[in-house]
């Protein structure tokens, strides 16, 4: 992805790089995916779904990159390393999704379009997952498809990079 510097706050000062990029940021606990409740999330493994992500981001004539972590301040991190090289951001908080600020005003702060993701339909669930604190920030959501959900959403970021760069 382009070169260039970083500020000392971390965050990113490269250019966009010609090639439309995507960044998939994956929250806490989905390092654990295809083991841990295959019932609600599936028995697709993490790396599986990073795997499908670049396939289908190289048909599409995307860059992707993939990030996980199960702390929210290198989520935060992440996100603002992103901007001004990161053409779309596809996000899914996990945990995070229902408590954190500091992911939304990341997202906020870079200005970065965001499609928001969920392996199930948060709404079939816990009365706690229906809220989500980066909703109203993201261009669209993606719940209840699996592993899918982060194919459809890979496609939707290509239509909003061809959108965007006309």
């Amino acid at each position: 992805m382009g070169s260039g510097t970083k500020s000392a706050s971390g965050a990113g000062t490269r250019s966009r790089p010609a090639t439309p990029a995507a960044l998939v940021v994956h929250g806490p606990n989905l390092n654990l995916l295809g083991e841990r409740e295959p019932a609600v999330y599936g028995s697709t493994t993490l790396a599986q779904i990073d795997e499908q992500l670049k396939a289908l981001g190289r048909e599409l004539g995307l860059e992707v990159e993939t990030f996980q972590s199960n702390s929210e301040g290198a989520i935060v991190d992440r996100i603002q390393a992103a901007r001004g090289c990161i053409d779309v951001l596809i996000i899914n908080p996990a945990a995070y999704t229902h408590t954190s600020v500091a992911i939304r005003d990341a997202i906020l702060a870079t200005g970065i379009a965001c499609i928001e993701v969920h392996l199930s339909n948060v709404y079939k669930r816990e009365p706690f997952r229906h809220h989500s604190t980066i909703a109203d920030v993201a261009v669209g959501r993606i719940m209840g498809f699996g592993a899918d959900g982060y194919m459809i959403a890979l496609r939707a970021a290509r239509n909003l990079v061809k959108a965007a760069r006309g």
